[in-house]
């Protein structure tokens, strides 16, 4: 399976947050035997390294990953798919979920596929939560967090997708459904 292109704007997101490029993260990881080690190993070891977070391993592990070709792009480590569409919204918390409700308020299909389950909602001071299954066994969920006093991001993330392809059709379904919902409610 070929490396998938990664694009020269994460290449130097990776270097500036990591003092190191990707190619010189993936020679590290060659030199220390990392093509054999596990996703949570191989984080591990990149944990060690100056000026790595907790956040920074995930993403080096899961571009190396990639390089070797036993990941393919929005794939986790079960070899489940998964996308995220995001949106910045103005208003709070409360607005923007309010706004999410009044969207999908009498919706049983999203794309054709009927809702498993009456979605769910919850909370927590920081993040506002909508979840849902879809009978086709993916999941819906939809993250609101405060971005600054008078903006909220939306983020819509679908999971448990089987395949690549369902990734790309979903992931073209939400990026225009997602602005028209929003639309519909009257953001």
């Amino acid at each position: 399976m070929p490396s998938p292109q990664t694009t020269g704007k994460t290449k130097d997101k990776i270097s500036v947050a990591t003092g190191r490029s990707l190619q010189s993260w993936f020679e590290f990881l060659t030199t220390h035997q990392a093509t054999t080690l596990s996703h949570t190993d191989i984080a591990a070891l990149l944990k060690t390294q100056p000026g790595v977070s907790d956040w920074w391993a995930q993403q080096l592990t899961v571009k190396f990953e990639q390089h070797l070709g036993k990941r393919l792009p929005g794939q986790d480590c079960s070899g489940q798919f998964k996308l995220s569409v995001n949106k910045t919204l103005p208003g709070g918390l409360d607005e923007a979920l309010a706004l999410w409700l009044a969207a999908v308020a009498g919706i049983q299909s999203f794309n054709q596929v009927p809702l498993k389950a009456q979605p769910r909602v919850s909370q927590t001071e920081k993040w506002r939560y909508w979840r849902c299954e879809l009978a086709d066994g993916s999941r819906l969920a939809l993250h609101i967090q405060q971005k600054t006093t008078d903006k909220v991001a939306l983020s819509l993330q679908h999971e448990q997708l089987s395949t690549a392809e369902a990734l790309e059709h979903w992931r073209s379904f939400w990026k225009a459904e997602l602005p028209l919902l929003l639309n519909r409610s009257g953001s």
